[in-house]
């Protein structure tokens, strides 16, 4: 029987679009969901259903994981993949902490963190009954290791990568396994969306640094940025395995960040103010 996978946050040209099309290659049943269904267009293959879904919304949740237990009678795999580095109309997506407004940090931490808690809170108990599934929890490099000028989306994903592994010991007891995907430089839309929308309070401290934070923006999006479908095909080739690992890392960048988790903190964190603080 093909295994039912969901997936969240499946805009066209993101990550999610392409695990999407990468699980359904394999035989997978999926399930692509997004807050905005038109977002969902191109998938190419029939074993791909697109749902809308609002991952900020317990009862959205709540619906959309029992209309697909309620057809399939099980969900083998969540990817928990929707994020932002922006929250409803909010114009400012990145730049410095302190310039960030606390709504907008609401918004993004209801997004990209609390979102996968709340998944995973109503997809576990259906998992639990046939002691057998896998959570996929999408973090990021700078997770790990913080850059300047993008802290609150670094902050959101630190927090992923702890859910993850809280998750990993707590989830034994029901044969459920938890992978934490941590992505380098990937190939999508969300640089450009982000320097799209990029601007800074009028009040900002850190006006003089605007080239800075827009070279930041632009980082991830390089001639060593990793195609999209190539990054899901290893992904999916990691959940689909009999032994998922429990956090596997692929990406441009992805090399030199695993390294620098390993090198004095202090050092690490003056290189990168030194990288993105130069006068341009």
């Amino acid at each position: 029987m093909a295994s039912v996978v969901l997936v969240t946050g499946c805009s066209a040209g993101g990550i999610g679009a392409a695990l999407c099309e990468e699980f359904a290659s394999q035989g997978c049943q999926v399930y692509a969901t997004a807050r905005n269904p038109t977002k969902m267009e191109g998938f190419s293959h029939p074993r791909i259903e697109k749902l809308s879904l609002d991952v900020t919304s317990d009862e959205d949740v709540k619906r959309v994981v029992g209309e697909i237990a309620g057809k399939e009678g099980k969900i083998d795999i969540v990817v928990n993949n929707a994020g932002t580095g922006a929250a409803g109309m909010v114009v400012l997506r990145t730049g410095p902490l302190l310039d960030q407004d606390m709504d907008t940090v609401r918004q993004i931490f209801d997004t990209n963190t609390f979102a996968v808690l709340r998944v995973c809170r109503n997809v576990v108990p259906i998992m639990a009954r046939r002691k057998k599934g896998l959570l996929i929890n999408v973090g990021s490099v700078v997770g790990d290791t913080p850059v300047p000028w993008n802290g609150l989306y670094s902050v959101t994903k630190a927090a992923t990568h702890t859910i993850s592994e809280v998750l990993n010991m707590e989830c034994r007891p029901f044969n459920i396994s938890v992978m934490n995907v941590v992505p380098g430089s990937v190939q999508s839309n969300f640089a450009n969306n982000m320097t799209q929308n990029f601007e800074l309070p009028e009040n900002s401290l850190y006006s003089t640094f605007i080239p800075n934070i827009i070279k930041r923006i632009n980082a991830s999006q390089t001639e060593h940025s990793m195609p999209t479908a190539k990054f899901a095909k290893a992904v999916v080739s990691k959940a689909l395995s009999k032994k998922p690992p429990s956090r596997f890392t692929s990406g441009g960048n992805s090399t030199i960040f695993s390294i620098f988790r390993w090198l004095p903190r202090a050092l690490v964190l003056g290189y990168l103010w030194r990288m993105y603080s130069k006068k341009m």
